[in-house]
């Protein structure tokens, strides 16, 4: 090589190892990119924070119809009290408020009503007696957030103001 084109090439590297760091452009850019993936996930967060709530009223009603169930077994009416039941459930946590209504010797409903009804659904359950098969029981859930828990009626298997629980 000539050496005239070896010195301009020398210069050339040494050049571009003192220009470190990065442009303005390139900075801009990484920032735009993080804020579009920002805005893609959260949503799908908060979506998924809502579920685990909503997963809290529907175990809980679960749970309370199961130990109804149960109960009807040894006495001779449902309970009205979530001490009588021994399961250890609070009449209320954060996200939801739980009441027994309607405790008698042919049926009992729970219901968890949300507490935050723009973000919450509420939930009910319902245990009937049965001549064949001792209790009928059905969970109901609102279509969409609500603070008014749904009607169950395990004979007809329907839900008026909201869903069966899936």
């Amino acid at each position: 090589m000539k050496s005239e084109f070896k010195a301009k090439f020398l210069q050339h590297l040494n050049q571009k190892k003192g220009d470190k760091g990065f442009t303005l452009i390139e900075l801009l850019v990484v920032i735009i990119i993080i804020g579009i993936l920002a805005a893609i996930a959260l949503p799908s967060f908060l979506s998924q924070a809502a579920k685990a709530k909503n997963s809290e009223g529907k175990s809980y009603v679960g749970a309370v119809v199961r130990a109804q169930q149960a109960y009807r077994l040894e006495n001779t009416s449902f309970s009205n009290s979530f001490t009588t039941l021994k399961i250890g459930l609070p009449t209320q946590t954060v996200n939801f408020t739980f009441t027994i209504t309607g405790a008698n010797a042919d049926s009992t409903q729970v219901n968890a009503i949300a507490l935050d009804t723009a973000a919450l659904k509420s939930f009910a359950g319902k245990v009937t007696t049965d001549t064949t098969s001792g209790t009928r029981a059905m969970s109901c859930q609102t279509t969409s957030a609500s603070g008014t828990a749904p009607t169950p009626d395990p004979v007809a298997q329907t839900c008026t103001g909201g869903e069966p629980m899936i």
